[in-house]
């Protein structure tokens, strides 16, 4: 099975045999990266491959379900191995807390909801590795990450991958021209995760049946709240639960326990309707509760905007385009109406419940597959 079939030259876009081609392929050791680097390395590619020590591994050591903890450090090294390459493991701790955990800790304090995989593949894998990679003299560098990057009339295109259920776009809308010009993206074209196990399975992986990773990598069991009360001692100050009308219905015991559009775990039954979580309040340390229509949202404001369009960003009054606001949702049309360079106000067409500050919101083609960028959803003022 062939895995990229984007260019007449040599399947990663270069005209010179591939062992003239040195690629470097960041591998989590999970079975995605591990076979992007034995399939360059089975089509004769010089591969390097590269592996972040990202956090302190303590107790996650052999932990499952989280990425780039010690059991996935050792499995890429072991594939490195087996298919004959180097492999080298970078200790990026520092550079992770700063570019991504403390932001991801205060953003909670403020009330936001962020998204932290996305600060990891901008300012960690696609910066600092990215230039790791330059230095080692490498053509370019591959993921494991589902998504493809097409060749249009204007240079690499980023595009949603070929099997919905598992395309990363969401995650990955901050990649920047730049940075597209030098990744590649191996499995975007797979009709399913299926798919790249049998891969896995021929090239003999040992990593071929281990499960996904589900959490955040430095969040054990999802549990956010403890890892940001290790973080900020004192981060969960108790106070009132509130109903938008100003009644106080309960108390809590932080803020930071609760997300917009949390219906469930409110300690507040018995009343006449169900009600949600609307806005967090972090000044006055309230939970803000109401009814489900005081989640609709139609209008969005948008900034740190990455744009990937053909023209400027600034060069229309508005772009027709569909969105998505949270990672699980499916593109809704919208009309994006440019402010600046890197801010918006986008108009959904049909409004969204729970619309939270610290999501994305990244820009699609209305019934196509390209990826138009996308921005950071704030409070707007």
């Amino acid at each position: 099975m062939a895995l990229d079939t984007e260019t007449p030259l040599n399947s990663l876009g270069f005209a010179k045999p591939p062992s003239e081609t040195r690629v470097v392929v960041a591998m989590s050791g999970g079975v995605d990266s591990s076979v992007v680097a034995a399939y360059l390395a089975d089509q004769g590619y010089d591969v390097v491959g590269v592996t972040l020590q990202l956090y302190d591994h303590g107790a996650a050591l052999a932990k499952k379900g989280a990425c780039c903890a010690g059991i996935d450090i050792h499995d890429a090294r072991r594939v490195a191995e087996e298919r004959g390459f180097p492999h080298y493991v970078l200790d990026y701790e520092n550079i992770f807390k700063d570019a991504v955990i403390d932001e991801f800790a205060d953003s909670y304090l403020a009330g936001a909801t962020p998204v932290p995989c996305i600060r990891c593949n901008e300012r960690v894998k696609f910066k600092d590795l990215l230039g790791t990679a330059k230095d080692l003299e490498a053509d370019c560098m591959a993921t494991g990450h589902y998504i493809q990057r097409k060749l249009g009339p204007n240079g690499p295109e980023l595009h949603c991958a070929e099997d919905a259920n598992r395309d990363q776009s969401y995650f990955l809308f901050s990649t920047t021209p730049e940075q597209l010009d030098y990744l590649r993206f191996p499995l975007g074209h797979l009709p399913s995760k299926g798919a790249t196990r049998v891969l896995a399975a021929q090239y003999g992986l040992a990593v071929a049946d281990k499960p996904d990773s589900q959490d955040i990598c430095f969040v054990p069991n999802g549990n956010y709240a403890s890892v940001i009360e290790k973080l900020r001692p004192g981060a969960a100050e108790p106070g009132e639960i509130v109903h938008a009308d100003g009644r106080v219905l309960g108390a809590h015991d932080g803020v930071i326990h609760y997300t917009i559009g949390q219906r469930r775990g409110l300690g507040i039954g018995g009343l006449s309707e169900p009600l949600y979580v609307v806005k967090l309040d972090v000044d006055r340390q309230q939970v803000v509760v109401g009814p489900k229509e005081m989640l609709a949202t139609r209008t969005v404001p948008v900034r740190e905007i990455n744009w990937l369009g053909d023209e400027p960003f600034t060069s229309r009054p508005e772009w027709h385009l569909s969105v998505k606001v949270r990672s699980t949702r499916p593109p809704r049309e919208a009309v994006v109406r440019p402010l600046s360079d890197t801010t918006a106000e986008v108009e959904l067409l049909t409004p969204e419940e729970g619309v939270s500050p610290g999501q994305a919101c990244v820009f699609y083609e209305t019934g196509g597959s390209r990826i138009f960028g996308g921005g950071w959803i704030w409070r707007g003022y």
